[in-house]
């Protein structure tokens, strides 16, 4: 991995996700030398989820024998400014909650919260995909389905800390109820969880996204008429993207990134929505895989 800068302290980074908790160990060449992740097993309630990651960061000073270092946590949502309460977090059992004082008293360390699709931009900008151009944007598609704007290496967070939330923009308005309380956000239909809610209905039995994907390949109906969604949903939404930002480069990140089909049929879709007659735009496959999220996590902390 290229040195993204050269540091006096260890990077400890931790990336809170709807489905896997991961913490990494950057040392002061910008090297990884340590990675583990624990199931986040939201069902469980906040206080599992706390003392999972006290676990992972328990596990990352023992790694560096309590060295002087640096913590950086990414999470879905973002800390409000007004009230400096959790918000917008598709785990959201913690929304409404002090997350960042809470996690500072658990771990007993100062810490930098940020938007863990802020931190994927970002790492993809710096040391990835995108780090030959100006304007990137991050888009996560896992159990959710967020986005990151980084404008020359810097993120960009806005006012409202809404910059780049993708996922909770409106594509269909008799759509699905999402977790926010609209309806037809891209969330459900481009993630994880959107496909296997699609699925439920279609086919009156659950089934992991994956496992749709697999289906489908071998011929299933209802899984080929629920990709067939999909990848249209996705062409609606990155051309809306695009039209509003114009990005030097898009980077898709999250276990549906994966899907190799999505280079094809997705961006074929995006074409078919765009305002252009030509599509010049690079969506492109995340360069440092899923941990990427924990790497801009280590990162960013203070």
């Amino acid at each position: 991995m290229k040195n993204l800068s050269a540091s006096e302290k260890m990077r400890i980074g931790i990336d809170l996700g709807g489905t896997k908790i991961e913490v990494a160990v950057i040392d002061q060449l910008g090297q990884i030398v340590l990675r583990q992740r624990v199931a986040t097993d939201a069902h469980l309630g906040v206080e599992h989820i706390f003392n999972r990651i006290k676990y992972l960061y328990q596990l990352a000073l023992a790694s560096i024998a309590r060295q002087e270092h640096t913590l950086g946590i990414g999470t879905p949502g973002s800390i409000s400014l007004k009230t400096g309460l959790l918000k917008n977090s598709n785990t959201v059992s913690l929304n409404g909650m002090a997350l960042q004082q809470i996690l500072e008293e658990h771990l007993q360390h100062a810490c930098q919260i940020e938007n863990d699709a802020n931190c994927f931009a970002f790492a993809e900008a710096m040391l990835g995909a995108g780090q030959d151009h100006d304007c990137v944007f991050g888009v996560i598609m896992g159990t959710g389905c967020g986005g990151g704007l980084v404008i020359n290496q810097q993120i960009r967070i806005g006012p409202q800390r809404l910059a780049g939330e993708w996922g909770h923009m409106t594509i269909d308005p008799n759509g699905p109820l999402c977790f926010c309380g609209k309806r037809g956000c891209v969330e459900t239909f481009i993630s994880g969880s959107g496909l296997e809610r699609m699925f439920l209905e279609k086919a009156a039995r659950p089934l992991c996204a994956q496992d749709i994907f697999r289906l489908a390949a071998q011929g299933d109906r209802n899984a080929s008429l629920i990709l067939d969604i999909f990848y249209d949903q996705f062409g609606r939404a990155i051309s809306n993207l695009i039209h509003l930002l114009d990005p030097d480069v898009i980077v898709l990140g999250g276990g549906l990134s994966n899907q190799e089909a999505i280079y094809q049929r997705g961006i074929d879709a995006v074409q078919k929505y765009l305002f252009s007659d030509e599509l010049t735009t690079p969506i492109i496959k995340n360069h440092l895989g899923d941990s990427a999220g924990v790497i801009g996590a280590a990162f960013i902390g203070v």
